[in-house]
């Protein structure tokens, strides 16, 4: 996907600079400032007791012209524009800061980019805001794409060990549609598979797609780790997960993400 923010290249033969960002660059920026970066949440649910357990925290911008932008689209805006590293800052921050106030047995998932695992100080970083804002470590999961490692996966074990020492938990995101090297299991401290929504869509229909899902859960449950899976929207796909073994879920079926204060009245009740 092509984003309105890429920055492009001027090159000649003894020239090489910069053109500036996109207008929209400058507005995020802009928009840092005046904190209007909004969070959604999106609940998690236990499949034994289907008690909420936590949420998933999700960033949406809504642009005057361009609507609203999320994900991929607002982190590779932020890339182009030089910002990746203040909107990862201010996503983390302003999550824990809401998540402080949360019952104490919910659990929070930020998500952690490829650009957050190059910063030399991002663990540090992130123990620091885990600490200004009191929650405790021991209830933040970060969740790590595949793509997020394949740069330097010593690099990334190693950073993700500091954080890991600390009680933050590791959940391996997106688990399935990837190339899924096997070899991230074993190099990194990871406690949960997160379940790529393609690895579930199909479970009641598909017996491969049941046989998959089989497979992946007998080797968490030999590793030790708790499986998570996303993207479940029908009572079947749900039912499924619980049995096979799936400790949690998360999807539209529970739950679409909301603002932070509708969360706070959804758990309330």
């Amino acid at each position: 996907m092509t984003f309105p923010a890429q920055i492009y290249e001027r090159r000649t033969r003894h020239d090489r600079r910069r053109v500036d960002p996109h207008p929209i660059t400058h507005d995020l920026a802009e928009a840092l400032v005046a904190d209007e970066i909004d969070l959604m949440f999106q609940p998690q649910f236990a499949s034994d007791s289907q008690a909420l357990v936590g949420a998933e925290a999700l960033v949406r911008w809504r642009h005057p012209n361009h609507g609203v932008l999320a994900g991929d689209a607002l982190v590779g805006i932020a890339q182009s524009g030089g910002m990746a590293r203040r909107l990862a800052r201010h996503i983390a921050r302003s999550a824990l800061r809401e998540a402080a106030s949360w019952p104490p047995v919910l659990r929070l998932s930020l998500n952690v980019t490829a650009m957050d695992l190059a910063d030399r100080s991002f663990a540090e970083e992130m123990l620091a805001l885990v600490a200004q804002s009191g929650f405790p470590a021991d209830r933040l999961t970060l969740e790590i794409t595949e793509q997020a490692l394949v740069a330097d996966l010593e690099r990334s074990a190693k950073r993700l060990a500091t954080l890991a020492e600390a009680g933050i938990r590791i959940a391996l995101d997106d688990f399935g549609a990837g190339f899924c090297n096997f070899r991230y299991l074993k190099t990194l401290p990871i406690d949960a598979l997160k379940l790529d929504r393609s690895m579930i869509e199909g479970v009641a229909q598909d017996k491969r797609d049941l046989a998959i899902l089989r497979g992946i859960l007998a080797m968490a449950d030999a590793l030790g780790l708790t499986v998570i899976a996303e993207g479940v929207e029908t009572d079947d796909q749900r039912l499924i997960a619980a049995r096979e073994g799936c400790a949690v879920w998360q999807g539209f079926l529970g739950a679409e993400p909301m603002a932070a204060s509708d969360f706070t009245l959804f758990a309330a009740r």
